[in-house]
């Protein structure tokens, strides 16, 4: 048992009234960022959580240490080409952020660029660190190089709120524009000739609403479009063939596409076809034809092309499936790459333009992700591949289309002697309570004895896939016995569009029992000797609702930027993101019955007085996405009323929903939980 007190949240009641259901909330006080008592609070649970975790000092300094130590710190990317240049980034040894370069394209093959050399001729774009300065937060936006690769338009973030200012620089001078711009959300794109750049500003709620076309050098903001309805998000990009601009507007289940001549940006955008509810669709520009990648009629979606001048008018090229969910298209001058997922693992299927038929391009592992990696170049013979796997770091590939040869450009370094044959990956499957089989991966070191340890991480939302992936971090656990799992939960993507719709909306709870289904299978099946659970930010909604259904399965569980008071966020139109996550969890607001559903499930709402076990929630005080005060209120309550613990509050009080941003502050807030949940491992 602990010999330190923990903080005690005081009691200040409110009610909340809705469809006849009457809820007294005593910590609602702490959603108040501004109140007087809610930042002493915060800092109080910070005070406890270094006294109770003191004694992992030492284990925590090792395992930064480790992954330090396996880091290749000064390192630098695979240079891209793009026009007349080559781009790459460098980090180095001892600084936070990358530094983004170029170097003047001489020939078809990249440069021969040594690690911590400076190339001849070498030009340095961004300094991150340099931009940071003393910032204990720093992030970028977007980073953006005209057509003609003579002007960059950056963004950046010094507080996490994800509110960006956009500047421009002269890359031929290296002078930066008087041109400044504050408060723009991610993203942007150039015209063709680089005289006028487009990017999007938020609402309110933090919802992209308008699009802006700024004129370098005249001062002059017009707004182009703007979405009244909230469901709806806004987004503007060039296409890879530098024709078109394309404006996209859409919703979690809807989506709305516009079209302009990029070398006309003062003309007006055309519409691709109108907004039809529960239809997504996407343009690429293919030269003499739109790609179009949609799901009318079509659950996982169908390719279709589209004529230049008629691009509402679609004709289907790649039928529906329902084995496989077409993700994205990539359009090129003489190809186009398909992005698609089947049996829980991504591939990649070239579609050549001069009539030889399409094929999919075949990998060695069992377990792997893969996917287009920037291909910047619209006339290009050859694709760039991004490869991992849990065994495999990542890696970076040219596919050559002519030989359909795979070329090994670079796999990430793992210093200090890492061997992946000392590693295994497996497939397994899990029983869930409907009988559902769902998908677990799994990868453990080769002489570690089972049952053991288990990390058993989970996400199963916003049909986001959780693919098997390296880890550097990670390696601190395998080699310490531990077994790693992911729990491929209804909710995400991994088995189509079907496994999304099962885990959402009045089939949420599918997602939570899935879990603890996969939990206590690890056990049955003699993977694990205990299970540690982890999750963040919808996945902390996960973890959060777990435990509260089977509290006795986990030794541990670690919630980072969890949504755990899903219910009073998602009824309240105000919070940033809110009318657009109706279409995700159900509009609780107006529908009673949707109500009493999230209310059946919601953490924070269900909190009972049996034995919990452990738990850590970490969180950002500039979090926009998933706001402090949930997990505050989430472990007050559990103090209050379970048993169990120690329930420990982690509060980041300068950073944002990905928290700290330096690679060294991310590892060690990483070196932190990892320390935390070798103990809970151990214990």
């Amino acid at each position: 048992m602990s010999s330190y007190t923990p903080p005690v949240a005081k009691k200040i009641p409110a009610e909340r009234v809705h469809h006849g259901d009457t809820v007294i909330d005593e910590y609602a006080w702490l959603a108040g960022k501004d109140h007087p008592d809610t930042i002493s609070y915060l800092e109080a649970e910070n005070a406890y959580l270094e006294q109770e975790t003191s004694h992992l000092t030492e284990l925590r300094e090792r395992i930064f240490q480790e992954i330090k130590d396996r880091t290749q710190e000064t390192d630098l990317s695979v240079p891209s080409r793009k026009g007349a240049w080559w781009y790459f980034t460098r980090t180095e040894e001892g600084k936070q952020y990358a530094v983004s370069c170029r170097v003047p394209a001489d020939s078809e093959t990249p440069p021969d660029i040594t690690v911590g050399e400076r190339l001849d001729h070498e030009q340095t774009l961004l300094d991150g660190n340099e931009l940071a300065g003393d910032s204990p937060f720093f992030s970028m936006g977007t980073s953006a190089v005209s057509p003609d690769g003579t002007m960059l338009a950056y963004s950046t973030d010094f507080t996490g709120d994800e509110r960006f200012t956009l500047r421009f620089k002269d890359l031929r001078t290296g002078e930066l524009l008087p041109d400044e711009i504050e408060g723009i959300f991610y993203g942007g794109a150039w015209s063709a000739d680089g005289s006028t750049f487009f990017y999007t500003r938020v609402d309110d709620a933090w919802r992209p609403f308008q699009v802006y076309r700024h004129t370098l050098g005249t001062g002059e903001d017009t707004l182009v479009y703007q979405e009244d309805d909230e469901r709806f998000w806004v987004g503007i990009a060039l296409t890879r063939s530098e024709r078109y601009l394309v404006l996209g507007a859409g919703s979690k289940i809807t989506s709305e596409v516009r079209l302009l001549d990029a070398a006309t940006p003062s003309g007006e955008f055309q519409l691709v076809r109108p907004r039809k509810t529960g239809v997504e669709y996407g343009v690429d520009h293919a030269g003499g034809f739109f790609y179009v990648l949609h799901n009318e009629n079509a659950r996982d979606f169908e390719l279709a092309t589209a004529p230049l001048d008629d691009p509402g008018e679609w004709t289907p090229l790649v039928p529906h499936r329902d084995d496989t969910r077409l993700l994205e298209i990539d359009a090129f001058a003489g190809h186009a790459v398909l992005h698609f997922r089947r049996d829980g693992l991504t591939g990649l299927r070239v579609l050549p333009h001069n009539g030889e038929p399409p094929y999919e391009i075949e990998f060695p592992e069992p377990l792997y992700d893969v996917g287009p990696a920037g291909n910047p170049e619209f006339v290009t013979n050859r694709l760039r591949l991004a490869y991992t796997s849990m065994v495999t770091p990542a890696s970076v590939y040219d596919y050559d289309l002519a030989t359909r040869e795979l070329i090994l450009l670079k796999r990430r370094p793992v210093l200090g002697g890492y061997d992946p044959d000392d590693y295994e990956q497996f497939r397994d499957w899990a029983t869930a309570e409907d009988g559902t089989e769902v998908p677990v991966s799994i990868v453990k070191r080769k002489d570690s004895t089972l049952p053991a340890p288990t990390v058993l991480y989970g996400y199963g939302s916003y049909e986001t896939s959780i693919d098997p992936a390296f880890s550097v971090p990670r390696l601190s656990l395998l080699d310490r016995g531990f077994v790693f799992a992911v729990a491929h939960v209804r909710g995400g993507g991994e088995m189509g569009r079907r496994w999304y719709e099962d885990g959402k909306l009045t089939r949420k709870r599918n997602t939570f029992t899935d879990f603890v289904a996969v939990a206590r299978h690890v056990k049955q099946a003699g993977w694990s000797s205990k299970v540690i659970a982890r999750g963040g930010s919808a996945g902390g909604l996960l973890m959060g609702a777990a435990v509260n259904l089977a509290p006795e399965e986990f030794a541990g569980v670690v919630a980072e930027v969890p949504f755990v008071d899903a219910l009073n966020t998602i009824l309240d139109p105000s919070l940033p993101l809110t009318v657009i996550e109706w279409d995700e969890w159900g509009d609780p607001l107006h529908d009673p019955e949707v109500y009493a559903y999230m209310k059946g499930y919601t953490p924070y709402e269900n909190v009972d007085g049996r034995t919990y076990p452990p738990i850590l929630a970490i969180t950002s005080l500039n979090d926009t996405r998933v706001l402090y005060h949930e997990p505050a209120k989430w472990i007050a309550r559990l103090r209050e009323t379970a048993a169990g613990g120690p329930f420990l509050l982690k509060t980041e009080m300068g950073a944002g929903h990905g928290g700290r941003s330096g690679r060294y502050d991310a590892w060690r807030e990483e070196a932190f939980a990892l320390s935390w949940i070798v103990e809970r491992g151990t214990a």
